[in-house]
């Protein structure tokens, strides 16, 4: 796990810092890593694995120890990341509201080609991408909802993956995006629709949880983001 803490403040004069990175790191690994720490060992002496609703309350209880010893600076967000693929975010230590997050692969090909225009305007839009042959990427999605604590059951995260695997995943997953995605047979299958197609799927198929972002990452420079006004 790592643990990350975003302040907002003015800067200091003399130094050009909000906080120096060394204090901040120096003030977390002494008044909130023991708290995660011991929290967690607990946890698992007691068969447990620590769910997304006891991570919040984890976090909450993080912030409450960090307000005073900010301050004046201000905590605007303590996002955990569980492992390089889930983390989960707040943004104040009132309220049950979170941000879930969690990211899944899936590979497939497409071609980047309007019959509009002959092949060197194509090329020119889409560089190599345009290969009439198509070609392929191995896609990063990540799937945002925002939740409340109180209103998540055990089996929460079995049934947000669940979601977007029947929603989305199996609708993409090995496939020739062009042929075998109806959406896609008369529109481009850039990063940017696929982004927007799984808004389209998985908006309000989430039980206790609201679809806040989609993230679709092409390659590790390459990526579009949706998200409703």
């Amino acid at each position: 796990m790592s643990l990350w803490v975003d302040l907002a403040g003015e800067l200091d004069p003399d130094t050009g810092f909000v906080v120096n990175v060394s204090q901040i790191d120096q003030i977390v690994r002494e008044n909130v890593i023991p708290l995660f720490s011991n929290t967690i060992q607990a946890a698992y002496r007691d068969r447990r694995i620590p769910t997304p609703t006891s991570l919040v309350l984890l976090l909450k209880r993080s912030w409450k120890t960090l307000r005073d010893v900010f301050d004046p600076k201000l905590i605007t967000q303590l996002r955990l990341a569980i492992n390089p693929y889930t983390q989960i975010s707040i943004y104040s230590d009132e309220g049950s509201m979170f941000i879930y997050s969690e990211k899944f692969e899936f590979a497939a090909m497409h071609k980047l080609w309007n019959d509009k225009f002959d092949e060197a305007k194509n090329t020119e839009l889409f560089g190599k991408c345009a290969n009439p042959a198509g070609h392929g990427h191995n896609y990063i999605l990540e799937v945002q909802v925002q939740c409340q604590c109180d209103l998540l059951k055990s089996d929460w995260k079995i049934h947000y993956q669940k979601v977007v695997k029947q929603e989305f995943l199996d609708l993409v997953d090995h496939k020739n995006l062009n042929c075998d995605v109806v959406e896609f047979t008369a529109l481009n299958p850039t990063v940017e629709n696929i982004s927007f197609l799984a808004w389209q799927k998985l908006n309000e198929k989430f039980k206790n949880a609201k679809l806040s972002k989609i993230t679709v990452w092409e390659n590790d420079r390459t990526f579009c983001s949706y998200q409703e006004p």
